[in-house]
């Protein structure tokens, strides 16, 4: 029968290292260790499992299911691990540990740099680890253990993540100042058909709902260029290609461009904070919620507030997702 006092932490961290380097040698340089070592540990981690954690035969090699299904949860007990450590560490002392977040690029651009910035200001001994991606991508790495934050759009679809909204912003149009539509403050989405679009790439929520919008009137959007990434849109628009329809939080950084009210139809997101349910977040998780939380309320957002904003901390109401 298996025990777990016959694992061992550095097992673990073996084994998370393989799976993330997908090389026994890479694996060693990172873990500062001889090949044999790494490869003696995840032997004696298999045997006490019972099976294979890798498909060895395969360049790079692979995870088995075993392997797949142990993943996440070798990770939280490492991560578990790492706040016991910090926990006593800051007894007495500053705040500290690390901090990895999960958020999406319009966000990464706009709103994050600040908040980052006091965050750290407050909490230098604290590092800090940004993951920039799509919402979907976002959630998969929460369940794999990756992040211990994720700042994303609602709602995402994952059973055992829960989100807390924190403000639901507008979608306006941007235009380059010589295009004929930037004598105009406000315009409705059927003043678009005939005009050429600028689309963001696939895996950008906004792209899905500026499709959405298009086809819940009937219409197609006429694409200039599909396949934007948010830090090229509004060059490819500044330059007089066409017209995009972007969050209004980002709209205002940039020059060159003239923004658009939308109004009909009105296309709002919610931006929200996501987590792994049931699990308890580090320290500096839940200060950097707390924080950001009283950042938004103090500097507002371009959008409404959402009403959970000034609830309880630490998403302390926290509703399913999807729901």
């Amino acid at each position: 029968m298996l025990s777990s006092r016959e694992l061992t932490v550095q097992q673990l961290r073996c084994f998370v290292a393989v799976a993330d380097e997908q090389q026994f040698t890479a694996a060693a340089d990172a873990l500062h260790v001889a090949q044999p070592s790494i490869s003696s540990q995840i032997h004696r981690l298999e045997q006490i499992l019972g099976g294979p954690l890798f498909h060895r035969d395969q360049r790079p090699i692979t995870l088995t299911d075993a392997g797949r299904a142990l993943l996440p949860v070798a990770r939280r007990v490492l991560g578990g691990l790492e706040d016991v450590m910090t926990v006593v560490a800051e007894v007495g002392e500053v705040l500290r540990g690390q901090l990895t977040l999960g958020v999406t690029p319009s966000l990464a651009a706009t709103l994050l740099p600040h908040a980052l910035t006091e965050f750290h200001r407050r909490h230098p001994a604290i590092s800090l680890r940004v993951v920039e991606s799509d919402t979907a991508e976002i959630t998969r790495r929460l369940e794999d253990g990756e992040l211990d934050l994720g700042l994303a759009i609602l709602p995402v679809h994952a059973a055992n993540v829960e989100s807390s909204a924190l403000a639901d912003e507008r979608l306006v149009v941007i235009v380059g100042t010589s295009h004929p539509l930037a004598s105009r403050s406000k315009v409705n989405l059927l003043d678009l058909a005939d005009v050429e679009m600028i689309v963001f790439a696939e895996g950008y929520g906004l792209r899905q709902s500026m499709l959405s919008a298009f086809h819940s009137l009937g219409i197609a959007p006429r694409v200039a260029l599909d396949g934007a990434e948010i830090g090229t849109c509004f060059a490819y628009v500044a330059a007089g290609l066409g017209a995009a329809i972007v969050p209004s939080l980002v709209a205002t950084t940039h020059t060159g461009l003239h923004v658009l009210h939308l109004q009909s139809p009105m296309i709002e997101r919610t931006i929200g904070l996501v987590r792994l349910r049931n699990h308890p977040l580090s320290r500096a998780a839940t200060v950097f919620e707390s924080e950001l939380r009283d950042y938004l309320l103090q500097r507002g957002w371009p959008g409404r507030a959402h009403s959970e904003l000034s609830g309880p901390g630490a998403l302390g109401t926290t509703h399913a997702v999807g729901a």
